[in-house]
Formats: structure tokens, sequence, C-alpha cells
């Protein structure tokens, strides 16, 4: 099992050259000159001309290439052109914002979708069932960024029971982080929800019909037990799958979520970069973002193994 893991680690470097390399295509296809972002719209050619010098913006695409592989060798992710900082530093100040917005997020998901998952598909076809799966389609089918209006204008501007945006650390003031958390948390979990909800009902549903589970039943065993340890136990693994899914877009999804709801985590970073052609936030800031999320997806393998001898072997 630690060989398997220790591949997995070792190919996941491949993978973040790769993104990288899209990445930097792609962030020097933006039209626009950073250079003249930095240096304003009043600024002279000759001052813009020695910004691009200093910046070494002014060298070919495959030299400027070059050069942030050699410095990422090194693990350096360069500087922030709007901030002057190290990409690094300012990435890893903003992630615990994003990691806390999404493990909120995440038990939010899992308490909704996990828990009408096992309630619609112990009441199959019934009231419960259906109303359960409208509500799941419902979730899937809003945008997060127009529940979070909705949720703006409903709570913080006509009840005024939440703070219309901003972001209190959790360290700092608990209750003031669930006072600016809920709302985002609830934009990004309800779609998340919805899915994990039908994909549980379909896995339960299809244990509950197995030989053991009859037995199970036949033997007297409380329900409680047969549900919990037999069947949930037995239905994880496709969960977990969707469960690894819903993680990695309950952090891509806090790009938009956000900046809606101005919280200064790395999806507003990202944002502001884009929009200001800050090369070197974006390529660090995505890469720094590809390599948790790869981390995730072990940890979700790892899981494999934990809850499926096979897949233990099989590695």
């Amino acid at each position: 099992m630690l060989a398997a893991l220790l591949r997995r680690l070792f190919s996941a470097v491949p993978v973040l050259a790769i993104v990288s390399l899209i990445t930097f295509g792609l962030i020097h296809m933006i039209p626009g000159d950073p250079a003249v972002a930095i240096a304003g719209l009043s600024a002279t050619p000759e001052q813009i001309s020695n910004i691009r010098r200093d910046l070494g913006l002014d060298q070919p695409v495959l030299g400027q290439l070059w050069r942030w592989y050699a410095n990422l060798a090194h693990g350096d992710l360069g500087r922030s052109l709007m901030m002057g900082q190290p990409v690094l530093d300012v990435t890893l100040k903003r992630l615990p914002v994003t990691l806390a917005l999404a493990s909120y997020a995440l038990v939010l998901t899992l308490l909704l979708g996990l828990g009408s998952g096992i309630v619609a598909a112990l009441k199959q076809n019934t009231w419960v069932d259906q109303a359960a799966m409208v509500l799941a389609m419902v979730g899937i089918s809003l945008p997060n960024f127009y529940l979070g209006l909705l949720m703006i204008i409903l709570f913080a501007v006509e009840l005024r029971w939440l703070p219309t945006g901003g972001y209190v650390p959790l360290s700092q003031d608990p209750l003031g982080w669930l006072a600016t958390s809920t709302m985002p948390a609830i934009s990004l979990a309800l779609l998340q929800a919805g899915l994990l909800a039908r994909i549980t009902r379909s896995t339960m549903l299809e244990v509950l019909r197995q030989d053991y589970i009859r037995t199970a039943n036949a033997k007297g065993l409380p329900r409680r037990l047969v549900v919990l340890k037999h069947a949930l136990a037995n239905a994880l693994i496709p969960i977990v799958t969707v469960i690894g899914i819903v993680i990695s877009l309950l952090i891509s999804g806090s790009v938009v979520t956000e900046s809606l709801f101005s919280i200064p985590g790395i999806g507003q970073l990202l944002t502001q970069a884009v929009l200001n052609r800050d090369y070197p936030m974006v390529q660090g800031g995505l890469l720094v973002t590809t390599a948790l999320l790869v981390l995730i997806n072990i940890g979700v393998d790892t899981c494999y193994a934990l809850l499926d001898p096979r897949v233990r072997h099989d590695g």
C-alpha cells in the first residue's frame, strides 16, 4: 500500500507540469498588457517598456516558459506583479480561508446528501422519497451564484439575519466566522448535496436488494444495525468516489462564491489576478490548487484501500 501511495505521488509530478504548461499558454492568450495595468493609463511608452523589461515580459514566450520551469524546480513560483510579494506566500496565506469554507460546505453536503439519500432509499416510492429527490433536483439545477444572490437578498437585505459579505477568521471569532461563512457554504453545498443524495439513494437501493441484507433482516437484527453496518458500509466505495469529486467541485466553485461574498480566499485571489493580468499569480495559484486536488484524489484512493481489501491487494 505504501508503494502504491508513493507511485501516485510521483505520478502527480507530470500532471502538475502539464497543468502549468496549459495555464502558461492560456494566460498569455488573454488580451492586455500587465505592464500597462501596473504603470497606469497615464504612463509613457518608455515607462511601460521599462516595466516590461524589469518583469521579463520583453523576452520570447519560450524564454519566459523556461524561466518559469527553472524557478519552479527550486520551489519559486515567482512574485506577484500587482502585490510585489512571493506568489507562494500570498497563496498559502489565502489557502486556509478557502479550505475553511470548503470544509464547512462539505459538512453540510454530507449531512444533507447522505441523510436524504439514505432516507429516500429506505422510504422508496413514498412521498418522502419523492420529496427528497425533488429537492435534490432543485439543488442540482440552481447555480451557486444565483442561489447566493437570492440568499443575500432574503437573509441579508430583507431579514438582516446575516451580513451581505466579508469574512471573519475562525481563530478570531467563531460566531463571526459562522455568520460570514454560512450563506457561502450553503450556496456551495446545495448543488453538491443534490448530486450526493441521488447517488446515495441509487447505491443504497442496490445494496438493500442483496441477499445478505435479506438474511440480516431475517435473523431479526435491528433495522439501524442492518442499515448502518451492512448496507451503508458496502455502499461506501461508490459514495466515496462522489465525495472526492464533491470536494474538488467545492474548491473549484469557490472562485465564484468568494468573489460574490467578498471572501479573501484563493478563488477571489485568482479572479483578481486574471483581471489584472498577473501572470505569476495565476500560474502559481492554479498550480497550488491543482496540487491540492491531486492530493485529494490520492486521499480518496487511500480510502478505497481502507474500505475494500481487494483494492489494497491490487495496489
